[in-house]
C-alpha cells in the first residue's frame, strides 16, 4: 500500500476510534417506583385474609409487624414479661382463645408462603422511650422466644416445618408509637435485626444504614383541602379526619381524601426522583373501613403497573444490597 493511502487509512480509523471515545454514554435506566405497604399489630384474622386477598389480586408483597403477645391466650399470657412490669400485662391485651391463636399462626404461616415478610411490633405495645438497652434487648428476646416456640407455648400441634425457620427470618422491626431512641439503635444490631421502620420524615426519603441497621421512615404527605401534611399511616388519618373517633357517615369522604393524597405522593415520585413511598396501616377498621378502602383502590391502580413494584422491607433490601453488588462487579 502507497505511503500515503497507509496515512489516510490510520487517520480515517483513528477518528472513528475518537469518535466512539467520546459518544454519549448509555442512558440511565430508570428505576421501578418502590411502594412500601406495612401493618402493625396484625391481630384480627379476617384482615390476615383481607390483605393476603389484596396481595394477590395486585401481585404485591407486604410486611406484617406482629406484636407477640397475640400469640398468647389468656392461659399463657404470663409467658410475656414486659420490661418494668409484671408478667401477663399488655398495652394492647392477648388473644381471645387458644384457638385464635392457632388461626392467626396460621396466617403467619400462609403470608410467609406466599412472599410475604413478618417483623417485629415488640410484644405488649409499650411506649419504650424511656428503655434502656438492657429493656429493649428483653423485649426483643420475649418476641423472638414467643414467636419460635407458640406453637408448644400454647400446647397447638402440629407445628408446621420449617416454623421455626420463619421465627427467625422476622429481621425488621417498628416500634410501638413510632417512639425510638438511642438505645433502641444500640440494641436492634445486638439482637440481630437488619431494619428498623420507626422514623418519620418530612416527605419520602431514601433509607439510610447505620451501624448495620437500615433505616426507613414514614413519610409526612399533603391532605386535605388546605394539603397540611400527616403521616402516612391510617391512625394518624384517623386523627387528623375525626379526632380519633368514629363518624361512619363520613367514611366515603376519609376514604376520597386518603386516596388522593396517597395518589398525589405517589404520583410526585414516579415522575419525579423515585424515592421509595411507605405506607402503613392496622388491621382496625377505623372510620367504618375509610382507609382500608383507599388502600385497595391505590394497589388496585399502582401495585399492577409494569414499572412500580410493591414489596415488603425486606425485599426492598436484598434488591438494593443485589444491586450494589452487581454496580461493584461492573465498575
Amino acid at each position: 500500500m502507497p505511503r500515503l493511502s497507509r496515512v489516510v487509512a490510520f487517520s480515517i480509523v483513528s477518528l472513528a476510534a475518537a469518535d466512539a471515545a467520546v459518544a454519549d454514554p448509555p442512558a440511565p435506566v430508570t428505576p421501578k417506583q418502590a411502594v412500601i405497604i406495612s401493618f402493625d399489630s396484625a391481630r384480627d384474622i379476617s384482615q390476615w385474609k383481607r390483605s393476603r386477598a389484596l396481595a394477590a389480586r395486585t401481585g404485591a408483597h407486604f410486611t406484617y409487624f406482629v406484636s407477640c403477645v397475640f400469640l398468647l391466650s389468656p392461659e399463657t399470657r404470663k409467658e410475656y414479661t414486659a420490661p418494668r412490669k409484671t408478667s401477663g400485662k399488655s398495652n394492647i391485651g392477648f388473644a381471645a382463645s387458644k384457638q385464635e391463636v392457632a388461626d392467626r399462626l396460621e396466617q403467619i404461616d400462609l403470608a410467609v408462603s406466599e412472599g410475604h415478610d413478618i417483623g417485629s411490633h415488640a410484644c405488649g405495645h409499650f411506649d419504650g422511650k424511656d428503655w434502656s438497652k438492657a429493656d429493649w434487648l428483653s423485649e426483643f428476646g420475649s418476641f423472638k422466644r414467643i414467636l419460635e416456640n407458640a406453637y408448644s407455648i400454647n400446647g397447638i400441634a402440629p407445628e408446621p416445618a420449617g416454623w421455626r425457620k420463619i421465627a427467625r427470618k422476622a429481621v425488621g422491626f417498628r416500634a410501638p408509637y413510632l417512639s425510638a431512641n438511642k438505645a433502641l439503635y444500640e440494641a436492634l444490631p445486638k439482637a440481630g435485626y437488619l431494619f428498623d421502620a420507626s422514623g418519620v420524615a418530612r416527605g419520602p426519603a431514601r433509607p439510610r444504614t447505620v451501624s448495620g441497621i437500615t433505616r426507613f421512615s414514614l413519610p409526612q404527605i399533603p391532605e386535605g383541602p388546605d394539603t397540611r401534611r400527616v403521616i402516612a399511616m391510617d391512625y394518624n388519618l384517623y386523627f387528623r379526619h375525626s379526632g380519633g373517633f368514629e363518624r361512619p357517615s363520613k367514611a366515603e369522604e376519609f376514604a376520597d381524601r386518603t386516596y388522593d393524597a396517597f395518589r398525589a405522593a405517589f404520583d410526585a415520585q414516579y415522575q419525579g426522583k423515585r424515592i421509595p413511598l411507605e405506607l402503613g396501616f392496622h388491621f382496625t377498621l377505623m372510620n367504618d373501613g375509610a382507609y382500608w378502602n383507599a388502600l385497595e383502590r391505590f394497589a388496585g391502580e399502582v401495585c399492577t403497573k409494569p414499572d412500580v413494584e410493591c414489596i415488603s422491607y425486606r425485599d426492598f433490601i436484598s434488591r438494593r444490597r443485589d444491586g450494589e453488588k452487581r454496580a461493584s462487579v461492573g465498575g
